[in-house]
């Protein structure tokens, strides 16, 4: 019984923790969001932004790289690791989910797994990412595309679910992603 009352308790306050982090998201300036998103937990690199509306599922479980970009309105659900690499672009409206149901299940049971985004990564707008799916260096993921499986390193994928279209040509990536806007 009191084991079920502390993990109630913390619970809750997990919960006004993200209610809190929903908040901040419309702050209109990244410096002071990305002060508060490192407080709560989330491990941001150097150079990175989180633009605003961006949403937070338990945030101490979420790392984001050097010189990546977080775009408005992101879910970044951290109940299981969410790894996000080095010069990551992640567009506008993108939702990465690392728990889901087992509709099969008769309790309909959380089924969780790690979310690993490699360097040098392009995730268009509107994607769905869910759980257990590594996508590998270089890779694409075209806009709406739904990913339920591994993508290969420097592939480009797209569709629902999302299938491989084509390939980056170029191999040897150094860019960088540049300067964020003060107030986005």
């Amino acid at each position: 019984m009191l084991n079920k009352i502390i993990r109630r308790t913390n619970a809750v306050f997990l919960e006004f923790e993200v209610l809190i982090l929903h908040c901040v998201g419309y702050i209109p300036s990244h410096h002071i969001r990305r002060f508060f998103y490192r407080l709560a937990g989330v491990k941001i690199g150097k150079g990175s932004t989180v633009h605003t509306g961006a949403r937070f599922y338990n945030p101490k479980n979420i790392s984001i790289g050097n010189d990546s970009i977080i775009g408005e309105g992101a879910v970044l659900d951290g109940r299981a690791r969410l790894a996000i690499g080095d010069h990551v672009d992640i567009a506008t409206d993108v939702m990465i989910y690392n728990c889901e149901h087992d509709v099969n299940s008769s309790d309909f049971a959380p089924v969780c797994g790690h979310v690993i985004i490699e360097d040098y990564v392009f995730i268009g707008p509107r994607v769905i990412i869910l759980p257990g799916v590594v996508i590998g260096k270089g890779a694409v993921v075209a806009a709406g595309a739904v990913v339920t499986k591994n993508v290969d390193a420097f592939t480009i994928v797209g569709g629902v679910p999302a299938k491989v279209i084509g390939e980056r040509k170029v191999k040897d990536l150094h860019y960088k992603l540049g300067r964020a806007a003060w107030f986005r």
